[in-house]
């Protein structure tokens, strides 16, 4: 980990800058990407009433607050969760600077993790997870395993445990119950994250996300009598 004072103070601003405005176009990801809609064209508009969103409405977070999260045009409600991923993009930008400092790593990293909040957020409301995604991941990450902590072979070795592990008990536990219980998009975003973390991050990955994912699954259970989960999302936050 890199020391904080190791750096100038003011490269964190633009880090989280540059971060948010990611997290701006994650929105973008995570609203057409599950409805097969080019994230290219055409240009934000709101959902509502189709107004062209303008360029200073596109702020990252600053402008959520301007607009008092409506529409300036219909009045319409703009949802909590864009201000939520700009300000979790640009906080995972600052972070992974902070630890690995302006290297390789860091922008791997920060990759990784705004990755994971698409991830965590398509998953929650589609229970889908886009290979467009999980499989970049793991080619990103197989890539850039020369260079990283993991190494080539800690890298190959990940992606084959993290995603041989969750294939295996998916496949036994449809054997014993005869229903399913892990997706193939699980199956290749933790093959993605053990290209990037090696076994022991992917091992770690996968036993948080379990934990996670069973103590709200027994919320509701309780609340609503079903705990059907979307794992996807547990796992992008354990990760």
């Amino acid at each position: 980990m890199s020391d904080l004072l190791a750096h100038p103070q003011w490269v964190y601003l633009p880090a989280f800058v540059f971060g948010s405005c990611v997290g701006s176009f994650l929105n973008v990801v995570i609203h057409r990407l599950p409805r097969g809609i080019s994230i290219v064209r055409p240009p934000s508009a709101c959902p509502g009433c189709g107004h062209r969103v303008r360029p200073w409405e596109n702020v990252p977070v600053l402008a959520w607050i301007a607009l008092r999260g409506r529409c300036s045009e219909c009045g319409s409600r703009i949802s909590l969760r864009y201000p939520t991923v700009e300000f979790l993009a640009g906080f995972f930008a600052v972070a992974s600077l902070w630890w690995f400092g302006p290297t390789l790593e860091a922008l791997t990293s920060f990759v990784l993790l705004a990755a994971m909040i698409a991830v965590a957020f398509i998953d929650w409301e589609h229970m889908i997870i886009p290979d467009q995604i999980s499989l970049g991941l793991l080619g990103l990450g197989l890539a850039v395993s020369p260079w990283s902590t993991p190494g080539v072979i800690g890298a190959l070795v990940g992606a084959t445990v993290g995603g041989g592990l969750l294939l295996l008990v998916g496949y036994a536990w449809e054997k014993l119950r005869g229903i399913e219980a892990m997706g193939g998009g699980d199956v290749k975003l933790m093959a993605a994250a053990g290209a990037f973390l090696g076994v022991g991050g992917v091992l770690l990955i996968i036993f948080f996300g379990a934990f996670l994912g069973s103590a709200v699954g027994a919320i509701l259970l309780r609340r609503s009598g079903q705990a059907k989960i979307a794992f996807g999302t547990f796992l992008a936050a354990a990760t």
